[in-house]
């Protein structure tokens, strides 16, 4: 296991995360092919922080490699409604790109 996802572990545990830690955790059990991990980051930084538009696009493209559409579909249509909020245009190309892939 890499020193940086033990200490996003960590970090997350203890309560002393911001929004950038959870993704970033998220991220890197996704590279380690931890999908199932990858998601429960996900889903506790979108409780934690439903605005943070990278999210949907990486949790949503994760799923859809991992063969899990439907749930990539969910996430994918919610990023487009976070970033349409967020007047993030490039965040919402990406994710209508990612969603037409489907």
């Amino acid at each position: 296991m890499s020193k940086r996802l033990l200490y996003l572990e960590k970090l997350t545990s203890e309560g002393k995360a911001d929004s950038f830690a959870w993704y970033a955790l998220g991220l890197e059990y996704s590279n380690a092919g931890r999908i199932d991990d990858a998601l429960g980051a996900f889903k506790s930084l979108r409780d934690k922080d439903a605005a943070y538009v990278p999210m949907y696009l990486m949790c949503g493209t994760m799923l859809a490699t991992a063969g899990r559409a439907d749930e990539a579909r969910e996430w994918l249509e919610a990023g487009i409604t976070a970033a349409n909020k967020a007047g993030d245009t490039k965040a919402l190309g990406e994710i209508r790109d990612a969603l037409a892939k489907l």
